[in-house]
């Protein structure tokens, strides 16, 4: 799952190292407004849409290809989509402008949209609800590592001169094949840990009744519409859907915007690419980090959640405020620290699936929750005003700094919720042989009292 995301989010962040490497000009990504401005003024409005529209790629693939793998073997069906995925990423080597680039984006993200949300529900349908937040920030922290791998890979790809085809295409055709060979070996993931096939007889009996004490069921191919209509009426459901949207803001500007971003602080295009690296060390040991103290301490997730809200906010005001000049620091500084958005996103990810039960619900919660990763996404690249690079970015910067702040704002709202809820179900004394009996009835955290939220 880790080289899964990676890939995932590897694919993503090509865009914004190909763009500072002759795809602009290639696909007629950028247009000069006002030629006789000194220096000319170039919009990048095409470049912003081709980031947005891999999101509305997610948003459409979302709903059904969740219903996909939660109706069917979930390994064939993930290893099916992984494999068309990687075949449409290897495509993009053939795109010859940015119409060409448009309807790419959006088939790549209308495949890619199965992987987050499988992942989510494979994670809570194999592990204990204290374990859960570890487990997902171990895959969910490929995206750190992925952006200091990936920034040497693309400055490697980068070098490559006077070859049949252009270095950006390459990459292309890298990234796909290395995911045509993941969505293979998806194809023989078992549904749940009682079909895994490297677990003995006794090893699988022990595997699923560990899941008994955590009440958030086994995994179940039949899609439950009352399930899926308490979900739609759940508010910390669109709660934390909406934190996911609010948080993910800034990234939709890092993965397509970041080598271009960082080149207006006054660095060179394969300095650009470097400038990724501490970010992405920063994103990879932060989500490590909350993962594992989640691991430790109970209860202490949206205490950690809020927490890293403020260098994030910080950043963002180094950079809109300090002076760029050639080699700036301050704003790099800035932008470096920007990383801990990711422990948020990997937080808000955990909290979605550790405080849902019921299949069918957990389903649509993991699927609303990238409904909402997508919608940020797609907001912030548009943004990015090239017009007001003299002043900063300033709409950029204003949003994230108000979206973070309510990020802290809905934190506090929830863990008071969660906290007085468990209390409530604490004062009601019930059995806990009733408990352990029903444990597996694929009931919901509201029809089972015996539920206790995490928070």
């Amino acid at each position: 799952m880790f080289v899964g995301y990676s890939l995932v989010y590897y694919d993503k962040a090509i865009l914004g190292g190909a763009t500072i490497f002759g795809m602009r000009t290639n696909l007629d990504l950028s247009v000069v407004v006002d030629p006789t401005a000194t220096p000319p003024k170039v919009s990048t409005q095409r470049l912003s849409w081709a980031t947005s529209l891999f999101y509305f790629g997610m948003l459409a693939g979302l709903f059904p290809l969740t219903y996909l793998f939660q109706r069917f073997d979930v390994g064939k069906t993930v290893g099916t989509v992984v494999i068309i995925w990687g075949a449409v990423a290897m495509s993009t080597a053939g795109v010859t402008d940015f119409r060409g680039l448009y309807a790419q984006r959006f088939f790549l993200g209308f495949a890619e949209s199965i992987v987050p949300t499988a992942f989510m529900v494979i994670i809570s349908g194999y592990y204990t609800q204290a374990e859960q937040t570890w487990r997902q920030c171990l895959w969910y922290s490929s995206t750190g590592g992925m952006t200091v791998v990936g920034s040497l890979l693309n400055y490697g790809f980068a070098h490559i001169h006077n070859a049949s085809l252009r270095s950006w295409q390459y990459l292309y055709l890298f990234a796909g094949a290395l995911t045509v060979l993941f969505g293979i070996v998806m194809l023989f993931l078992p549904n749940s840990p009682a079909e895994a096939w490297w677990f003995t007889s006794e090893e699988k009996v022990v595997a699923v009744e560990r899941l008994r004490q955590g009440q958030l069921g086994m995994r179940c191919q039949k899609i439950k519409w009352e399930q899926i209509k308490e979900a739609m009426l759940d508010i910390k459901v669109w709660i934390i859907t909406m934190m996911m949207g609010i948080a993910y803001v800034i990234n939709g500007c890092i993965s397509g915007f970041g080598p271009l971003i960082v080149s207006t602080f006054g660095w060179s295009a394969y300095d650009a690419l470097l400038w990724q690296m501490p970010l992405g060390a920063i994103c990879f040991v932060g989500i490590l980090l909350v993962g594992y103290v989640s691991l430790k301490i109970r209860n202490v997730r949206l205490i950690m959640l809020a927490l890293n809200c403020l260098p994030v906010i910080a950043g963002c005001a180094m950079i809109w405020k300090s002076r760029w000049y050639r080699r700036a620091a301050t704003p790099i500084a800035g932008y470096s620290i920007l990383g801990t958005f990711a422990p948020v996103t990997s937080l808000i990810v955990s909290l979605g699936m550790v405080n849902v039960a019921g299949n069918s619900k957990k389903s649509f919660t993991a699927a609303a929750t990238f409904t909402f990763y997508c919608v940020g996404n797609i907001v912030g690249p548009q943004l990015i005003k090239t017009q007001t690079v003299g002043q900063h970015y300033p709409q950029l910067w204003t949003a994230v700094i108000v979206c973070y702040t309510l990020l802290v704002v809905l934190s506090a709202l929830l863990y008071f919720m969660f906290r007085r809820e468990n209390r409530r179900r604490d004062m009601l004394n019930l059995d806990k042989e009733e408990g352990d009996r029903i444990a597996f009835d694929d009931l919901t955290d509201k029809q089972n009292l015996h539920f206790r939220y995490a928070y």
